[in-house]
């Protein structure tokens, strides 16, 4: 199918009945079945909202997770859940310290959470027609997890894996299993959110990655092959995408600088057809390292921000859209929502209403500026 011009990013946030379902049965109240038929009923309500608001690519809204990458993490085989002495620190804000603890060597299983997910959100997408998208954590995302959390946890890893170079090989290996899965399961539009690259472009932050002896441009290198590695060999008509992240969490984030020093390996990424690249403050730098990006592949432009309700003035979003096409062809160009509008269960600072207005902004815009968009 064409690549839409006007798209989102894929949470949303958590309707009442689902955060009341979710406090019911972590205090026993409910059973799991009770939770699922809730999460259920709400999915089906947000793909109805979705089709009539006039997107093309639907989400589940990421409803059955409480993290947008962590529910992953836990699916793959000897990942435990566990809780660790502090959560993720965002900018005066620190998250919940859910983790993810290597006990064995990671294997992929069938049932992950994921492709059970997929086979709730695909008919409902099928009957509207429309396409359903699953969006995961990239690939280099979980190999940051498990080397980079904290001492306690870098050490479980390195008791499995005393070899990095081994840990990256069977990261790609196991989350090219789970894209074929997904494959096998339906899914054509599959999207890898990645903070990593994120985080590697904050001059001040990126050090918390070096292992110890790695420069800047080898971890680059090193998460760029984690990814392509688990890309080879897909079915030609598997449109795979990225989203690059600055940290999303209760409307604060994590880390800033521009896209300059990642751009030349994440932008040259093999086997991804689009990068959502958020532009939605000053941290986000200019728009000069879509120059990177080969002409052919579609860069989606996040300049409408999921983090408040104030909306963006239409006319100033045509001006950045224009400004961003003096380095990458607006053929080949979408606008989009920055990020999701619930990275995490606890979800960002607006209402049900506002997240509906900052996405019809986003559609109106883009029929504006691509009068065929789709």
């Amino acid at each position: 199918m064409p690549f839409p011009r006007y798209d989102i990013v894929g949470s949303f946030l958590r309707p009442a009945a689902l955060k009341e379902a979710r406090e019911k049965f972590a205090r026993g109240e409910i059973s799991q079945a009770e939770l699922t038929a809730v999460e259920d009923q709400e999915i089906k309500n947000l793909v109805q909202k979705e089709v009539a608001a006039g997107l093309k690519v639907v989400s589940d809204g990421e409803f059955r997770r409480s993290y947008w990458h962590l529910d992953t993490f836990w699916g793959f085989g000897w990942v435990e859940h566990v809780r660790a002495d502090h959560g993720y620190f965002f900018h005066d804000e620190e998250t919940r310290p859910d983790a993810a603890k290597l006990v064995g060597k990671l294997t992929y299983e069938a049932g992950h959470p994921d492709v059970a997910a997929f086979d709730f959100l695909k008919p409902l997408a099928d009957s509207a027609g429309v396409e359903a998208r699953q969006s995961i954590p990239a690939p280099a995302q979980l190999y940051c997890e498990l080397i980079c959390r904290n001492d306690e946890l870098i050490a479980a890893t390195d008791a499995v894996y005393p070899d990095r170079a081994e840990l990256a090989k069977d990261v790609s290996k196991v989350y090219r299993e789970l894209i074929l899965d997904l494959y096998k399961h339906g899914a054509r539009d599959i999207k890898l959110d990645d903070c990593t690259w994120g985080v590697l472009v904050n001059d001040s932050f990126w050090h918390a990655f070096d292992e110890g002896h790695l420069k800047r441009e080898e971890i680059l290198q090193l998460y760029k092959e984690i990814n392509e590695n688990a890309l080879v060999d897909l079915p030609e008509d598997l449109r795979i995408t990225t989203h690059i992240c600055r940290g999303n969490y209760d409307s604060t984030w994590a880390s800033e600088g521009g896209y300059g020093p990642a751009a030349p390996y994440v932008c040259k990424e093999k086997g991804v057809e689009a990068f959502y690249l958020e532009f939605d403050d000053d941290r986000s730098g200019d728009f000069a390292p879509l120059a990177e990006v080969p002409a052919d592949k579609v860069v989606v432009l996040g300049l409408v921000t999921s983090k408040k309700p104030e909306l963006e003035d239409p006319e100033a979003l045509k001006a950045w859209i224009k400004e961003a096409g003096q380095y990458h062809p607006l053929a080949t160009t979408a606008l989009s929502i920055q990020c999701g509008f619930a990275s995490t269960e606890e979800g960002n600072h607006l209402t049900d209403e506002e997240q509906w207005v900052k996405i019809m902004l986003v559609i109106d815009t883009a029929k504006e500026v691509w009068p065929d968009a789709e």
